[in-house]
């Protein structure tokens, strides 16, 4: 544990985020974040007492919101809602995605201004620091009035109810409690609504997404710096001076790091003066089409961090005659960037592909189907169809769940943002494009080999040179989904980016952009 974080008081960052989820940073609650949850929940308690009307600690829930309810009983409707709001099916979220969801709550209730009990955000760190991580339904929530089914899946431990994960096993959160000599909670007046409004379930897919699109753009310059080489294409495109005339960040971005990594290559030097008036698109227009992608990426990143900060919750408590019923828990300010994300995402696929059927047609001296003896091998023809079917279901992956609303709650909440199935579409797409990634390093590693004995530059021989560690030369057919996998690998494994930043170190090369990191 490197250093600490405080909870409802400090900034958090995405990758602080990440990091107290991988147990590298513990978030902890100060005596002035303590002292601010403790003034919230008091005022609560004035509300209950003095039999104020409001929405969730002494009303019913959505449309019965009229219906009055005695001060006895507000302890039992907060434990209710729980019970009756989990109502998720299908298989569980991944176990880091309910992990960023209980980081991401914590520091929205931390902050003061939701009436829960010290006790309770006690408990939840407590499955954070040991990770003891509740079992989470993925579908089920609208992203309206918060993504109500999933939070009440994940707080249903807290009142000894529904399952957690504990060193991977899935278990009975009774057991596990009982275990660890801890009781279930009696949630006060307001604890249950506060828990189970927010966005969370939303903001933690975009929390993951935003780190696994910049990857998959970090790789998409890499591998397509690679194919360029393969296909002898040229650097000139990338020229800082193009971009000046048409500034976007991810465009200047993404022209600066091609440039970079193949500045000085003996392949490219090689070609300089040949008669190719112009690169096809796929290659010469990679700054456009991965930078903006790079700057979807970038509105993506910055509505997260903003979201990561904020309070989520209804109604909203200043004080005991100061509460706002409001909207903080609607869905939209995320579920619209996760939408346009999720097609930034897929273009990365959609050039790739068309990258690897220029690599396979037999132009710029590289051999029909990369294999020297094309006709008794059928050498890469088909990888390039696996792209082609990844590229097209991605394609049906890109409608805008925003751009749908189906009322719930009987009229009450007559607009909703579907933000939820955003998020897990984003990460469907980004499953394919990892698969579409690896068949193209198939074929960029390929075609750079018909260019020896003449060399790129230091990252990208090294680059390739961790490709053939797992791949060999394609000499004649195989099982190739074996090699499609063996790079799938290195891909979500993380040792091709890291290959890559290594080699840069050791050379003296800056890749990075400090703007586009996620700290």
């Amino acid at each position: 544990m490197n250093s600490t974080f405080n909870y409802g008081i400090n900034h958090l960052t995405i990758g602080i985020c990440l990091d107290i989820a991988a147990g590298k940073t513990r978030g902890i609650i100060d005596a002035d974040t303590d002292k601010a949850i403790r003034a919230s929940w008091d005022e609560v308690a004035k509300i209950v007492h003095a039999q104020k009307p409001v929405y969730g600690i002494n009303t019913g829930f959505g449309p019965l919101c009229d219906t009055h309810i005695s001060e006895a009983d507000t302890s039992l409707l907060q434990s209710n809602i729980l019970k009756s709001h989990s109502v998720g099916v299908g298989k569980p979220i991944p176990q880091q995605i309910a992990k960023l969801m209980l980081i991401t709550k914590v520091h929205a209730l931390a902050q003061g201004f939701s009436g829960v009990a010290p006790d309770t955000l006690t408990r939840i760190i407590w499955h954070i620091d040991n990770d003891i991580v509740p079992v989470v339904p993925e579908k089920g929530s609208v992203g309206a009035s918060g993504d109500l089914a999933p939070l009440s899946h994940l707080f249903l431990p807290l009142i000894g109810l529904g399952e957690v994960y504990e060193n991977g096993e899935r278990k009975p959160a009774a057991q596990v409690l009982q275990k660890h000599n801890l009781a279930p909670l009696v949630l006060g007046p307001k604890e249950g609504l506060a828990l189970i409004n927010g966005t969370q379930f939303i903001l933690a897919f975009a929390i993951k997404a935003v780190e696994r699109l910049d990857d998959a753009l970090n790789r998409a310059d890499l591998i397509g710096a690679m194919s360029l080489e393969g296909l002898m294409g040229s650097v000139r495109p990338f020229d800082a001076r193009i971009h000046a005339l048409r500034p976007f960040k991810g465009t200047k971005m993404v022209a600066d790091r091609l440039f970079t990594l193949l500045n000085g290559s003996a392949i490219n030097s090689s070609h300089i003066n040949c008669d190719r008036v112009q690169d096809p698109y796929s290659l010469r227009c990679m700054p456009q089409v991965h930078g903006a992608s790079r700057n979807a990426w970038l509105h993506l990143k910055e509505l997260t961090e903003i979201e990561l900060n904020s309070v989520t919750d209804n109604p909203v408590i200043f004080s005991a005659d100061d509460t706002i019923s409001g909207g903080n828990f609607h869905g939209q300010p995320l579920a619209l960037p996760l939408d346009y994300a999720t097609v930034a995402a897929a273009e990365l696929g959609n050039i790739a592909d068309r990258r690897c059927y220029l690599m396979s047609e037999g132009r710029y001296g590289l051999p029909k189907l990369l294999t020297h003896d094309a006709g008794l091998n059928s050498g890469l023809m088909i990888p390039q169809y696996t792209t082609a079917a990844l590229v097209t279901e991605n394609k049906t992956l890109c409608f805008p769940a925003s751009a749908d609303s189906v009322p719930t709650s009987l009229g009450q909440e007559d607009h909703v943002s579907m933000g939820s199935i955003s998020g897990r579409k984003l990460h469907m797409v980004l499953d394919n494009i990892e698969y579409i990634q690896a068949i193209e390093l198939l074929y960029a590693a390929q075609a750079m080999d018909f260019r020896r004995p003449l060399k790129s530059t230091p990252v990208v021989e090294a680059l390739h040179d961790h490709v053939r560690q797992y791949v060999p030369f394609i000499n004649d057919d195989r099982v190739f989904a074996d090699d499609i996998n063996r790079l799938h690998q290195i891909i979500t494994d993380g040792s091709f980016l890291a290959t890559a930043n290594n080699a840069a170190i050791h050379h003296h090369i800056t890749l990075s952009h400090d703007e586009f990191g996620i700290y």
